[in-house]
């Protein structure tokens, strides 16, 4: 299997006052193209700072993270967010929804930093409100639409891109169990049908059951 994310002996360290705190020692994480990875840990174990450094949010203390063969950590700015716009979609336990846009609007909104012509936008942002079950709620702002629903716009966002790598952070932490699996289910679709490499953090094991493999973190590292 060709290995779309590997890291090497990954590192993140923080300054608290006078201490620090170790929030990853030194993982060493590998996904194929395609695989569906759950990571997963109690609190604190260190599962969102990898997320974040994988997907270029934050930068290591020390080791590597490398995505299609490119090293993030001795990227500079430009090149880590051309890297977040055009490879990697993020999906967040709050769904970061802007309130005054419909579901149409947020979805197409990455695209027109790109450059992207209205029309295009609009026509691909429908298209995925579509495929994510959402056709009838396009024009919808966030404050008329459930929880589910907002988290099912947010992917549909995080996937307008086109990315090959999709990253999610607790996405059925604020939504009721019979939601939550009904977005992982869709997430697996989508993971299945576009061929997705698809990082979920989770400290669920219902959500942890879907995937291809699960990688265990405590205190930073895997165990």
């Amino acid at each position: 299997m060709e290995v779309v994310v590997r890291t090497v002996e990954l590192t993140r360290r923080y300054k608290m006052g006078d201490t620090y705190v170790d929030a990853l020692r030194g993982l060493n994480l590998t996904l194929s193209r395609g695989e569906l990875v759950a990571l997963v840990g109690p609190s604190g174990s260190g599962k969102s700072t990898a997320l974040h450094l994988i997907g270029g949010l934050d930068r290591p203390t020390s080791g590597q993270v490398w995505i299609d063969g490119t090293e993030l950590s001795a990227s500079d700015e430009q090149t880590l967010t051309r890297h977040r716009r055009q490879h990697v979609g993020f999906v967040f336990q709050s769904f970061n929804l802007l309130p005054r846009l419909t579901a149409e609007e947020n979805v197409a909104l990455p695209l027109m930093f790109g450059g992207m012509p209205e029309g295009e936008r609009c026509q691909r942002a429908r298209m995925l409100l579509e495929r994510v079950g959402l056709e009838a709620r396009m024009a919808h702002r966030p404050t008329q639409l459930s929880g589910g629903e907002q988290q099912r716009v947010a992917i549909a966002r995080a996937l307008v891109g086109q990315p090959a790598l999709l990253l999610a952070d607790e996405p059925t932490g604020n939504l009721d169990s019979v939601t939550g699996q009904g977005i992982m289910e869709l997430l697996r679709e989508l993971n299945r049908e576009r061929g997705l490499t698809l990082l979920v953090v989770s400290h669920d094991p219902e959500v942890a059951a879907f995937a291809d493999r699960i990688v265990r973190l405590r205190d930073g590292q895997e165990v």
